[in-house]
């Protein structure tokens, strides 16, 4: 498979575009190592993200920004089990996860 990269920014367009992000609560399915992540935490209120690839999310951690510690939180769960019973979120991103 062939990396293509996002020179123009599309994608975090149509993501901001279809989602209003600002002071949201998040909940990001499959975040794999943040590549969604980064392009709208820095306006939500928090985030959730999670993913059951250990090594992904090892290099979301390692990537993440300082400014971003307090508010983004990952998490390693499967989709049909997520820790989240009783939670409540403004915004769900799930993107390229199967």
């Amino acid at each position: 498979m062939t990396i293509q990269k996002d020179t123009e920014h599309l994608e975090s367009k149509i993501l901001h575009r279809f989602g209003e992000f600002a002071g949201a609560r998040v909940l990001e399915a499959g975040c794999g190592e943040g590549r969604l992540t980064w392009q709208y935490a820095g306006a939500a209120r928090s985030t959730f993200a999670f993913d059951p690839d250990f090594d992904a999310l090892r290099v979301a951690r390692a990537d993440q920004p300082s400014d971003l510690h307090p508010k983004v939180h990952f998490l390693r769960a499967e989709a049909e089990q997520i820790p989240f019973v009783n939670e409540s979120f403004d915004r769900a991103v799930l993107a390229w996860s199967f």
